[in-house]
């Protein structure tokens, strides 16, 4: 199976995933201050900045784009419930 590695800077800590996992997935095991508003109706809480291998992540999705647009996201900015791990990336919550 491929393997990821994905970075949180906010407990400076760096995980080996299988590829395909998401962001999110992770973070929450992990105890990263990434917050998900998805759980309380409020879609886009859970940008995160990426801070290196924006490449090692899955294309944005439709409904991601349309999220990141309406939160006036910038080009570093990812959802972490959407983003898919695929390589070595770095990440900080927003």
């Amino acid at each position: 199976m491929a393997k990821g590695e994905i970075t949180f800077v906010d407990i400076d800590l760096t995980l080996t995933v299988p590829v395909g996992t998401r962001v999110i997935e992770v973070s929450e095991k992990v105890g990263s201050a990434i917050t998900y508003g998805c759980r309380e109706c409020d879609c886009g809480n859970c940008m995160m900045e990426v801070v290196d291998g924006m490449g090692n992540l899955s294309e944005p999705s439709v409904l991601e784009e349309r999220v990141l647009r309406e939160n006036l996201a910038s080009r570093k900015d990812r959802l972490a419930c959407q983003a898919q791990v695929l390589g070595a990336v770095t990440v900080k919550p927003r």
